[in-house]
C-alpha cells in the first residue's frame, strides 16, 4: 500500500506553513536555471505537437520535489484547493481512499456509509477506467479530479479483482462527510474508539465519544481501547490534541528539522487524561502511519497504553504547506518527528508491546504490507535505532492468536465480535484491570 498517495491526502503530519519560491531560486546558480528555461523553449517550439508553458512548468515542479522523497509534491491550485477542502473533513466524491501502485490506481480501502463501501468496493481492487477512459498511469491528481465530482453526478469505474474479470461499478456522487471518530461500549464497561484519519473535527469527536461512553458506563470505564489500525494519519496538530486526551503531562512528540524554525517540542497540558488512568490499548497496524505513529509512540513512552497489533508503517516526516503565489503549493518535507523518548519513527515504525498478527480468515487476499522504508527515495532516519526487523508469524502474548504479520486486516473486520485483534486487546485488558481514579 503506497500511504503517501492516499486520495484523502492525509498521510502526512500536515503543518501549515506560508513560503516562497525565492529561496530555490537563491540556491541555483543561473546556469542551472537558463538550461531550464532553454529546454522549455526547445520543447515549445519543436515538441511534435503544440504544448503550453503552464503544463510545462507543473511537470518541471512535479519532477523537481518527487525527487527528494515520496511524501514531497507540487500542488497545482486545483489540488491544492482540494488537500484544503479534505482536511476540512469534508468533500464530494464516492468515498474511497485510493494509492497509485506502479501506475495504477488501486483501493486502499472504502469508507463506510459512502457510495463506495454501499457497493461492495474492497481493498485491492485495481481502478483502471473511469466512465470508459483509461486512467492507468495518471499522477495521483488527476485521478483524484476524476473520480470527484458534485453530488449527485455519475461515474462508473472499471474494477479488476484478482481471480476475476474486470467488471464496472455505477456509483452515483455524494457528499462524504469523513466521520474520523467511531465508538462504542464494549461488554465490561470498555469503552472502544477506533479513529480513521487525524483531521481538524477528530480532537472534538473523540471528547463528545468518550463522555457520551462514560455516561452509559455509568460514570467511570474499566479499561479502553483506541484504534488506529489503518490509520493513514492526517493533521499534526490533531494528533497531539488527541495524544492529550490520555496524558496528564509531558511531551507528545518533537519535530526536527534543517532549518531551527522546525525544531519544536509538543507537550500535553497538565491534567489532561479524560479517562483519568484507566487501563489502556492502542491498537496499531502496517497501516497505521504519521499522526497515528505520533499518538502510538506517545503513549506507549510514557507507559500509558500498552500497544499492541503488528508493526506501524513508520513514517516519520513532518510536510509542510507552502503556497506559491496564487499558482498551488508545495507539500514539502521539512523535518522528522521523534516520540517522547527521542526515538526517530522514520522507516522503523512502532513496535508493539504485544505482538498479535491477523489471521489468515480476516486478511486481505492477496495483499502485502508495504512499509515506508520500502518506498523508493524514502529518507533515513537520524537517530539511533536499528534498523526494523519485521515480524513474520508471531506467537500472541495477549490471547493466542497467530498468523502472517505482514498481511493487512480486511477493514470489514476491524470493530466487530469476530475481530481478532480487538478481542486479544480487550482480553488484555481484563487481565490487568485497575480501579480508574
Amino acid at each position: 500500500m503506497n500511504i503517501p498517495a492516499v486520495v484523502r491526502a492525509l498521510s502526512g503530519a500536515l503543518v501549515l506553513g506560508m513560503g516562497g519560491c525565492s529561496s530555490l531560486a537563491a540556491g541555483s546558480s543561473a546556469g542551472d536555471l537558463g538550461l531550464v528555461q532553454d529546454a522549455m523553449r526547445q520543447v515549445e517550439s519543436s515538441y511534435v505537437v503544440p504544448v503550453g508553458p503552464d503544463k510545462l512548468v507543473n511537470g518541471a515542479l512535479k519532477g523537481m520535489l518527487s525527487k527528494l522523497d515520496p511524501h514531497s509534491d507540487y500542488m497545482t491550485e486545483t489540488e491544492y484547493r482540494e488537500l484544503m477542502a479534505t482536511t476540512s473533513g469534508q468533500f464530494g466524491g464516492i468515498g474511497i481512499e485510493v494509492s497509485v501502485e506502479e501506475g495504477v490506481p488501486q483501493v486502499v480501502s472504502a469508507i463506510e456509509g459512502t457510495p463506495a463501501g454501499a457497493a461492495g468496493i474492497e481493498p485491492g481492487d485495481r481502478i483502471v477506467k473511469a466512465d470508459g477512459v483509461a486512467i492507468v498511469g495518471m499522477d495521483i491528481g488527476e485521478v483524484v479530479r476524476r473520480l470527484r465530482g458534485p453530488p449527485g453526478s455519475r461515474v462508473v469505474l472499471t474494477i479488476a479483482r484478482t481471480n476475476r474479470p474486470p467488471f464496472d461499478v455505477p456509483l452515483t456522487r455524494a457528499i462524504i462527510r469523513v466521520q474520523s471518530v467511531k465508538s462504542m461500549l464494549k461488554p465490561g464497561r470498555i469503552g472502544y474508539v477506533r479513529i480513521s484519519t487525524f483531521d481538524e473535527t477528530t480532537p472534538t469527536e473523540l471528547r463528545r465519544a468518550i463522555a457520551r461512553m462514560r455516561q452509559q458506563a455509568g460514570g467511570a470505564f474499566a479499561g479502553f481501547v483506541l484504534d488506529l489500525r489503518n490509520d493513514a494519519g492526517g493533521l499534526l496538530d490533531a494528533a497531539v490534541d488527541v495524544a492529550s486526551e490520555f496524558l496528564d503531562s509531558g511531551t507528545v512528540v518533537t519535530t526536527r528539522g534543517r532549518d531551527s524554525s522546525e525544531n519544536r517540542i509538543y507537550d500535553a497540558p497538565p491534567n489532561g487524561d479524560l479517562i483519568r488512568g484507566t487501563p489502556m490499548v492502542v491498537l496499531v497496524n502496517g497501516a497505521s502511519a504519521s499522526a497515528a505513529e505520533i499518538v502510538a509512540g506517545a503513549l506507549q513512552d510514557d507507559r500509558r497504553a500498552t500497544v499492541l497489533g503488528t508493526h506501524s508503517f513508520g513514517k516519520g516526516s513532518v510536510q509542510s504547506i507552502i503556497p506559491l503565489d496564487g499558482r498551488g503549493a508545495l507539500r514539502l518535507t521539512t523535518a522528522l518527528y521523534y516520540t517522547p523518548s527521542g526515538q526517530s519513527i522514520q522507516g522503523h515504525g512502532i513496535t508493539p508491546d504485544q505482538i498479535v498478527a491477523v489471521p489468515k480468515e480476516q486478511q486481505v487476499a492477496n495483499a502485502v504490507v508495504t512499509y515506508e522504508s520500502d518506498l523508493f527515495g524514502s529518507l533515513k532516519a537520524t537517530g539511533a535505532l536499528a534498523p526494523r526487523a519485521r515480524p513474520s508469524t508471531s506467537p500472541n502474548a495477549a490471547g493466542g492468536v497467530t498468523g502472517e504479520a505482514d498481511h493487512p486486516i480486511n477493514p470489514k473486520v476491524i470493530g466487530t465480535p469476530q475481530d481478532a485483534q480487538l478481542n486479544a486487546a480487550v482480553a488484555w485488558l481484563g487481565s490487568h484491570r485497575t480501579a480508574a481514579r
